[in-house]
């Protein structure tokens, strides 16, 4: 009878640690799968061109050679319908009916002309960017700040601060 409990007990154990291990096995899959995905869109102002090449003339050319560019840095698509991107001075672009793709950029141009997934348009006849110094806040539809660049002698301390990968010191 011993003989028969023991092969019943190493049966049971044998059941039970190949139980655990399956559910350890499920249990760990689950958490690598929800810590392998970011929680939160990534958006952000990747760079900035606040001073057009050559002479700030005021031409649509021109004002189409200053930008900012908006990047998603997630795997999904975010929408920008009622974003908003804005100058220290209060100049203000909202993005209307807009989807960024995941990882790509759009590139908000100053100027007028056509609207397409890389490339929109102020519509503006003015430049918007200071040469020496300014600040590009992005704000979601909520009006929450999203991200800041500034350049020049400003700083915006809620947000990075950088070169903008433009250039400054231009005549306006």
């Amino acid at each position: 009878m011993s003989a028969f409990m023991s092969v019943a007990a190493r049966r049971t154990a044998a059941a039970a640690l190949a139980a655990g291990a399956l559910v350890g096995t499920f249990a760990a899959s689950a958490s690598a799968d929800s810590a392998g995905y970011p929680h939160r869109d990534r958006v952000e102002i990747s760079g900035a061109q606040y001073d057009s090449p050559g002479w700030d003339n005021g031409t649509n050319r021109s004002l189409n050679k200053e930008w900012v560019d908006v990047t998603n840095t997630s795997r999904r698509a975010v929408n920008l319908d009622g974003w908003t991107l804005s100058a220290r001075d209060g100049r203000t672009y909202t993005f209307h009916h807009y989807r960024l793709a995941g990882r790509a950029t759009v590139r908000v141009h100053t100027g007028v002309g056509r609207d397409s997934s890389r490339d929109v348009y102020q519509d503006r006849r003015r430049y918007v960017w200071d040469n020496r110094s300014d600040t590009a806040t992005l704000r979601d539809d909520r009006n929450r700040r999203v991200d800041t660049l500034s350049w020049g002698g400003h700083r915006d301390d809620r947000g990075h601060h950088g070169d903008g990968r433009g250039h400054g010191g231009g005549h306006r």
